[in-house]
């Protein structure tokens, strides 16, 4: 079992703090990175806690206190310099996102374990079962946008950073020896260039409210009135949307509507609080959407039927594959892949290549058998 840290973690919070950290690390080869975000707290999510840590010294960076990350920038962009990541595609979003960062040499120990077949791939379970360390999960879903922290959380904080460099190193042995390196190299590369979601209202829209698609038009035309107020609503208080109006409770009043307080407080999830916070503003609300023009759910074009064909064929040889690597499908092919594949329908070695360029490792392994199966569906 690895010892636990000899000191206590580095609170950074000023511009010379980050100033001094930088110049320090920046000669490190190797590094250990987190984040810490408010996504259950905040109407916009936004990174609250940046974890860095080296061999010897762990560092907790209070995003909150400092308008100006950029020196970290240099480091996240180092090819000479690793970065190890635990599930770093999050991370790495949010961090692009909030800061424009961009990123080069990571080594992600969730891709890794993945890759190895690894029964449970949470850091918890496998710094469990490698180094029997058991992490507190407790403060996972904690609200890392209050301060001060109090110092069980800046110890969890630092826990998902600390020991990395222990379990990257016993993953790459194994990546190694397995002849799973390059394509765990493959995959690190991917997540450097993970591309943002797609900016969207933030929950604005009825169509994504689970349960939502089984409402009528002019029910679904209330759904949507509802939605926008809630929207309103979590802006305003910079909360999620949530822990204004459930999307549960915006289902139930679009399909009773009711015009009363009375029959408002019937509705199944409204409590005095709601009732007294939200009853006049919510029936206001449903009489507009009930006079409001029917909306209709937006029209997607549907692939061609001999695009779904290839994509079947690829998605029957890819699962077939990982049933026989005890993997996830996605190790032996990317849906992204798949799908470009699927489109594209590549007739010989020379086209799929093109395709398959940011995978080189599984274009040699796999290119043949994907070929084949595109050129003769029936073939195993």
């Amino acid at each position: 079992m690895l010892p636990r840290p000899a000191s206590d973690p580095l609170w950074i919070a000023t511009p010379k703090a980050l100033q001094t950290m930088t110049a320090t690390i920046a000669s490190e080869p190797i590094l250990a990175i987190d984040t810490e975000s408010n996504s259950l707290f905040a109407y916009r999510e936004r990174v609250c806690l940046v974890q860095v840590s080296t061999p010897s010294t762990d560092y907790l960076i209070d995003t909150l206190a400092l308008e100006d990350l950029s020196p970290l920038a240099a480091i996240f962009s180092n090819p000479q310099q690793q970065k190890i990541f635990h599930a770093a595609e999050y991370d790495v979003i949010c961090l692009t996102r909030d800061y424009n960062f961009t990123f080069h040499n990571i080594f992600d120990t969730m891709i890794a374990a993945r890759i190895l077949a690894e029964p449970q791939v949470g850091l918890g379970s496998l710094l469990l079962t490698y180094f029997g360390i058991e992490l507190d999960k407790k403060y996972q879903r904690a609200n890392w946008g209050k301060r001060p922290l109090p110092d069980a959380m800046l110890d969890y904080a630092r826990m998902d950073t600390h020991y990395l460099f222990d379990l990257k190193s016993l993953l790459e042995e194994k990546l190694k020896n397995l002849g799973l390196w390059e394509l765990a190299l493959e995959d690190f590369a991917l997540v450097c260039k993970v591309e943002q979601p797609a900016v969207e209202p933030n929950g604005a829209s009825c169509w994504k409210v689970s349960g939502g698609h089984q409402l009528n038009c002019r029910e679904t035309t209330v759904l949507q009135a509802l939605c926008t107020y809630r929207d309103q609503q979590a802006q305003k208080l910079d909360v999620p949307h949530f822990k204004v109006l459930s999307n549960q409770l915006l289902v139930e009043l679009s399909q009773t509507a009711p015009h009363t307080l009375k029959e408002l407080k019937e509705v199944p999830g409204i409590g005095e609080i709601l009732l007294k916070r939200h009853g006049s503003a919510l029936l206001r609300v449903i009489e507009d959407g009930e006079q409001a023009k029917p909306i209709s759910r937006p029209s997607h074009k549907r692939p061609e039927k001999a695009i779904l064909d290839r994509l079947k064929v690829l998605h029957e040889w890819r699962k077939a594959q990982a049933l026989q690597l005890k993997v996830e499908s996605d190790v032996v092919l990317p849906r992204d892949f798949m799908e470009r594949i699927a489109i594209s329908n590549p007739g010989t070695m020379g086209a799929l290549k093109q395709i398959m360029t940011d995978i080189p490792w599984r274009y040699r392994q796999y290119g043949k058998a994907i070929i084949k199966r595109l050129n003769n569906p029936g073939a195993k």
